[in-house]
């Protein structure tokens, strides 16, 4: 399976730089996997989609304000700091810029010296390094003072509401970006989906570089995925099971609640409880065992989450779906529309 196999052409002007307002106001392709059909509509029409007894399974991770500017003691020079994930109270995973002048040892500023950081070591499972925060007063506190959202590379707009870059039942902060095909639902529409006799079910991914890094091996299954912490509850694999064993559908929204299933999940489908550490790789030929369907944005070429959107789909129609989506200009990525995988 090659990593060029997952190519596709998409025009600068289709990358979202801005959220639709309101949220549920997305456009929304409709791919049916029986048939091969493609539809058309909103995001607030995927109600429609939804029968009475099925399960909707959300992410109910919250980004931090995980990206720091500041400065290396010793020369002034700049330097950015990306929080990737919380190891101890002090340390964490994190990519670093410039890294080559980021050594062991190096300590660096923030905030005229409200938060400062010692580099203690390389992380080379990430490319990064491990660093050590100390600071007068709570942590999480100085960090919502001096953190900015961590909005990835392609988005060039300044997000003024950071809250758009939040669903609306993000609740656990642990997050290095957010879980984007939640940002379409407004507590609304779920309202009106659990009236219909949906069950709303939360489990957790606290989103890092396992989902976002770039795939730079064209023998695409030698990837290897870095590690995120997920958990799925007791009340919520119970639940899950139920509404399976009663017929009703499993509708996971966005690739991380597919991954935190597929990690928690045996090969008979039934899903336990638990958390833990998972680097699990979703790809065409790996079988999905737990999840019946699947609400998700478009995504990068190349990347690791089209590839779990083909082992759906099939990388053929995957690749058709997403040139009908160009041709009829849909927006891509973060802030853009939405698919339902029926």
């Amino acid at each position: 399976m090659k990593t060029s196999d997952f190519d596709y052409e998409l025009p600068e002007e289709l990358i979202a730089q801005t959220p639709v307002e309101p949220r549920d106001h997305s456009r929304l392709l409709i791919y049916r996997r029986k048939t091969g059909a493609i539809e058309h509509k909103h995001f607030y029409d995927i109600i429609d989609e939804l029968n009475p007894g099925d399960a909707l399974v959300i992410n109910e991770t919250r980004v931090i304000p995980a990206r720091l500017l500041g400065v290396k003691d010793d020369t002034g020079v700049p330097v950015e700091v990306l929080l990737l994930r919380r190891k101890t109270a002090t340390d964490w995973e994190a990519l670093v810029r410039p890294g080559r002048r980021l050594k062991p040892g190096t300590t660096c500023s923030f905030g005229d010296g409200l938060l400062r950081c010692e580099i203690l070591g390389n992380v080379e499972e990430i490319g990064g390094r491990m660093v050590r925060f100390s600071c007068d007063g709570v942590f999480e506190e100085v960090l919502d003072r001096l953190g900015e959202m961590p909005l990835p590379p392609y988005i060039h707009e300044k997000l003024e509401d950071g809250s758009r870059y939040q669903t609306v039942y993000a609740r656990l902060e642990g997050s290095a970006a957010a879980p984007t095909a939640g940002l379409h639902f407004t507590p609304e529409l779920l309202d009106r989906i659990r009236a219909k006799g949906v069950t709303v079910v939360p489990v957790l991914l606290h989103v890092g570089l396992g989902t976002f890094r770039p795939v730079k091996v064209e023998d695409a299954e030698k990837h290897v995925m870095h590690s995120e912490y997920c958990a799925v509850s007791a009340e919520a694999a119970e639940t899950l099971n139920r509404i399976r064993r009663e017929g009703g559908r499993i509708i996971c929204v966005g690739t991380t609640s597919v991954r935190t299933l597929e990690t928690m999940s045996t090969p008979d489908g039934i899903i336990h409880p638990g958390d833990g550490d998972t680097s699990i790789f979703i790809y065409p030929g790996v079988k999905i065992k737990a999840v019946d369907a699947l609400i998700t944005n478009f995504h990068l070429p190349q990347s690791t989450l089209l590839m779990l959107v083909s082992a759906f789909m099939g990388r053929e129609e995957a690749l058709r779906v997403y040139k009908e989506a160009v041709s009829e200009k849909y927006r891509f990525f973060s802030f853009g529309d939405a698919m339902f995988i029926d």
